[in-house]
């Protein structure tokens, strides 16, 4: 973060500011039950969590005998050492998972991409479901299938879908509020069930062909639509017939197309490589005997760790808040692969299986995992290359001997509406996408650029500052010299230096006169006696320049795509959802009974208190809401 920064050691002897530690001592009150242990450096940073089952004496190993480089290198540097005993191994194993995501200690091995994967939901609490994409948690009443392994092969599937069931995949908010069909009705991917169009049967047929396709049973299905159709045809109804038929041959046409895994049921195949020091783990996610796609994860490994010690950190991180299926097939047995078999069988309520298979199918999908997980090294390898390049220039131009981590900030709104504000981080690795933030940004006047560049910095290092946040090496303001000095103002307020030790370079990002790239104008703020804020210029072939305006143009993506979203949102809303006081129940019980919005602006004020859970009082601003525009957003 400084210029006279010096990277991490990994074998660096313990700071002089620290004192050597005490292991005898400590290890004569420590507990031989299981549990948990973080160990401290001498500025009170975790350095590495651990379970045991055995406290006493999965500590003391750690001082004494002959110890790998790792293991030499992480005990040069305890301060201090604190445990937590628990009732058994597998509430220890959970909560040093937990304790690893919150800390992100140097020693371990982290996965640094803990997004959830997306699912396919159908909602069954309603009489006219929506078939959805999503990611997260699963609490909602409905039918999840997946998981996928990228949002693409989910909306692949949707699109798919939406031709052969024309289920409906519209938000909830715009399916209640419609009057008239959409586009999706006329362009024949929808049955309009918004606007009565389809019976509720016909349309729970649909739902439960579409829940028996994505539960793997699309040749069943085949079969059960033949016989609808042969049925149809001899009772005459031709046109029914004529839409089945189509119906049977997208499904094999369909069916065609996906690859056959020779695999039954549900099975993650799981591949760790190292290629040049650069560890990979590929997942390939097989759902109902389906293939559904395989991506890579490049876990932060320390030096000498062996394959089965990374296959076992990522396995637990990995399964923290996914639910294993049944089988999980490894390259290489993951350390104590029993003891986490057993506790993630626990979790998922039934068998988990860890097998290395050595033939067979399973092999041969094994193989082929890992594979994409050498190709993914070496493209990672390759474009870690030029990146490296781009970081040396770009250290070259700010006179930092060290960068690793760049922070970039962006504002998006629409005339002043919706204001979101974007932070995106770039470290030696590139896009660190897990640590992306996006802010809704309020109470400033609509369209002042500065008003919103100064709020969401203040935010961001006003709780870097309150909770020991770790800061940028680099913060690039996609602005000119206004937004800056906006920058140098909030770090000032702050009490966060940008010049000299321990400080952050601000650096400012202008656009040239005819806004093309490659003409960017790169500005310093002023410092408080009036001197700097110089301008430069950089050569449209400089590396340092497309590093800037790599994390730049993410950064103003990143902004734009939150505030089309946010956008949406206040678009799409149902008028009766902003209503203060009219709650799901509410607005369900009022649809009901005056079947839609323009029903319900015809209602008198009498005719709404009727309704249950209305009062006389909420009915009247209900009225007032829908008529004169009350309280609009």
């Amino acid at each position: 973060m400084t210029d006279s920064a010096a990277p991490l050691d990994f074998f660096a002897p313990q700071s002089a500011a620290g004192t050597e530690f005490d292991a005898a001592g400590f290890l004569k009150s420590v507990s031989e039950r299981p549990g948990v242990y973080r160990m401290f450096d001498a500025t009170d940073t975790v350095i590495y969590v651990g379970k045991a089952r055995n406290l006493k004496a999965r500590l003391s190993s750690y001082f004494r005998g002959q110890q790998s480089l790792k293991t030499q290198a992480l005990v040069r540097h305890i301060a201090q050492i604190e445990t937590t005993v628990t009732q058994t191994e597998s509430e220890a194993l959970l909560l040093e998972i937990n304790l690893i995501k919150a800390h992100r200690p140097r020693y371990n091995i982290l996965l640094r991409d803990d997004k959830s994967y997306p699912w396919i939901y159908v909602a069954t609490d309603q009489d006219f479901p929506r078939l959805a994409y999503h990611r997260g948690t699963r609490k909602r009443a409905g039918r999840y299938f997946g998981p996928y392994s990228a949002p693409s092969a989910v909306r692949e599937t949707l699109i798919l879908l939406e031709k052969v069931f024309k289920v409906r995949q519209c938000e909830d908010s715009f399916f209640r509020s419609r009057s008239r069909p959409c586009l999706q009705y006329q362009i024949g991917r929808c049955k309009a069930p918004c606007v009565g169009y389809v019976p509720l049967a016909e349309y729970g047929q649909d739902v439960a062909d579409t829940i028996a396709f994505l539960s793997g049973r699309s040749q069943s299905l085949v079969e059960q639509l033949v016989a609808r159709m042969e049925q149809a045809a001899h009772t005459l109804d031709f046109e029914q017939a004529a839409t089945l038929r189509d119906q049977i041959g997208q499904l094999r046409a369909i069916s065609q197309q996906q690859s056959i895994t020779g695999l039954s049921g549900d099975a993650d195949v799981i591949a760790a490589v190292r290629v040049m020091n650069l560890d990979v783990v590929a997942v390939s996610t097989i759902r109902d005997g389906r293939h559904l796609g395989t991506r890579s994860y490049f876990p932060q490994v320390p030096a000498t760790s062996e394959t089965a010690e990374i296959m076992s950190a990522f396995l637990g991180q990995y399964y923290a808040e996914r639910e294993a299926p049944p089988q999980i097939l490894c390259s290489e047995l993951p350390q104590d692969a029993d003891f986490l078999a057993d506790v993630l069988s626990g979790s998922a309520k039934r068998r988990v299986a860890i097998t290395q298979p050595k033939r067979g199918k399973a092999r041969e999908w094994l193989d082929q995992t890992q594979s994409n997980a050498s190709q993914a090294a070496e493209e990672r390898l390759a474009s870690r290359v030029g990146l490296d390049a781009r970081f040396a220039a770009l250290r070259e131009v700010t006179g930092l001997s060290l960068i690793n981590r760049i922070e970039c900030f962006d504002i998006s709104h629409t005339q002043g509406e919706f204001t979101v504000a974007s932070c995106v981080v770039f470290g030696v690795d590139g896009a660190q996408k897990d640590q992306y933030r996006r802010y809704s940004i309020e109470g400033i006047t609509p369209g002042d650029d500065y008003a919103a560049m100064h709020q969401v910095l203040l935010r961001r290092f006003g709780r870097a500052q309150r909770e020991g946040g770790i800061l940028p090496d680099v913060l690039l303001i996609d602005g000119g010299a206004g937004q800056v000095a906006q920058a140098q103002a909030v770090l000032d307020e702050l009490g966060i230096a940008t010049q000299g030790v321990d400080s952050v370079y601000l650096l400012g990002v202008a656009k040239g006169v005819a806004r093309k790239a490659g003409e960017e104008r790169l500005i310093r703020p002023k410092n408080a006696d009036g001197s700097g804020g110089e301008e430069r210029k950089l050569s449209p072939h400089d590396p340092a320049l497309h590093l800037i305006a790599q994390v730049r143009d993410e950064a103003h993506r990143f902004a734009i795509a939150g505030h089309r979203a946010r956008r949406q949102k206040a678009q799409t809303q149902s008028d009766l959802e902003k209503i203060p006081g009219v709650g799901a129940k509410r607005r369900q019980a009022l649809l009901k009974q005056f079947g839609g919005l323009r029903g319900l602006r015809g209602a008198s004020v009498a005719e709404l208190s009727k309704v249950s859970g209305i009062s006389h009082a909420l009915a009247v601003e209900i009225h007032a809401w829908l008529h004169e525009g009350a309280a609009a957003p």
